[in-house]
């Protein structure tokens, strides 16, 4: 997997949408070089409106990138789809690179820690979760077997009470990337899409057409 350092000199400018919390963020990174400034937007509007006006706040072209950077999660499920939506669609008018890096990794390798696991709200009880070690594996577990210090990003939202003495984090890739920017955090992909531990099941059925119960 290739790290931001090499994204930006194989594809730079490079638009970079993350609306997995509820903060969106949008940048646009090496626009005249490998070491180019970034510019960054961030709304706490819906992804539906934020990740279109935060483009249009930095007054760019999303045709014009070199290749899209996003987060497929974990995280908001809607506006993780929405970006994605966002950008299957800007593909189809001008086919380019498509990379994604997961939230809780880039927290995880930022922080450096292989004692810290970082979690986000994964619904019933459950919590996804990444360390450093062993592996870097994304988890989900139950709330009862999350051990050691944790931490969350700060602004994911959560549904089931906080696990005991878990520490909010900042979320902010204006801080996160550059600290990160020779890990190997990126994947390509040709169908954006949010992550999914496994993809789901669905129950099969007969139909039936309804009759009147017979009189007795």
């Amino acid at each position: 997997m290739p790290s931001l350092q090499q994204l930006l000199a194989a594809h730079a400018p490079l638009l970079v949408l993350d609306a997995a919390s509820a903060r969106v963020q949008v940048g646009w990174m090496g626009e005249n070089n490998v070491g180019g400034a970034a510019r960054w937007e961030n709304s706490d509007d819906e992804a539906g409106l934020g990740v279109f006006r935060g483009v249009e706040k930095l007054g760019v072209n999303p045709l014009e990138a070199g290749a899209f950077v996003f987060c497929d999660g974990p995280g908001s499920m809607l506006g993780i789809r929405t970006v994605a939506m966002a950008l299957r669609t800007w593909r189809v008018l001008a086919p380019r690179p498509v990379f994604a890096y997961g939230s809780l990794a880039l927290v995880a390798h930022a922080l450096g820690r292989s004692d810290v696991t970082v979690i986000a709200d994964a619904r019933r009880d459950s919590w996804h979760a990444f360390n450093l070690n062993p592996g870097g594996v994304l988890r989900r577990v139950l709330a009862a077997e999350l051990t050691g210090e944790l931490v969350m990003p700060e602004p994911f939202r959560h549904w089931s009470p906080l696990p005991a003495k878990v520490t909010r984090v900042p979320y902010s890739l204006a801080e996160l990337l550059p600290r990160v920017a020779d890990a190997d955090l990126f994947r390509a992909t040709e169908a954006p899409e949010a992550f999914l531990h496994e993809e789901p099941s669905y129950a099969t059925w007969t139909p039936q057409i309804h009759r009147a119960p017979e009189a007795r």
